[in-house]
């Protein structure tokens, strides 16, 4: 069964979610990113320019198929057409939308961040109950009692 974990109070997810997204790259974990194609366009960038001594390389689910097929990292905006379970790995889906990933259930792995946001905060605790009615076991990573990733 897929491994569910929130990842609660993050002051900036941007940040976080390189974070997150540089640790993978350094296990060799394969991660698709979903949201709303604001923020994942700001994701973009961030990959760019968050630290000057390590680029994560990424794609868009809407390359072609080998760059997908070949990168750790693949942004998938929502709406832009391709399921995230129709991508060419399933192991890890970060999640930074306000609703469920489509097709979640298929990837060995989802990561929801939230951030301090009242708004987050009311979508994530809905995802929650659904994750939680649905049988999956729940993580819980509350920043405000942790230090981040590093």
């Amino acid at each position: 069964m897929t491994e569910v974990a929130f990842h609660f109070n993050v002051p900036d997810k941007m940040n976080y979610v390189c974070r997150i997204l540089r640790k993978a790259c350094q296990a060799k974990a394969r991660v698709v990113v979903t949201g709303p194609p604001e923020e994942l366009k700001n994701l973009d960038e961030a990959l760019w320019t968050f630290s000057p001594q390590s680029f994560i390389a990424h794609c868009w689910s809407t390359d072609d198929l080998t760059k997908t097929q070949l990168s750790l990292v693949i942004l998938q905006a929502d709406g832009a057409g391709t399921a995230p379970a129709a991508m060419p790995h399933h192991e890890v889906l970060l999640n930074l939308a306000p609703s469920m990933p489509q097709g979640y259930e298929t990837f060995e792995r989802v990561i929801e961040v939230v951030g301090l946001g009242e708004e987050d905060k009311t979508h994530a605790r809905e995802r929650w109950k659904t994750y939680s009615k649905r049988g999956y076991t729940l993580v819980k990573h509350d920043l405000s009692t942790k230090s981040a990733v590093s």
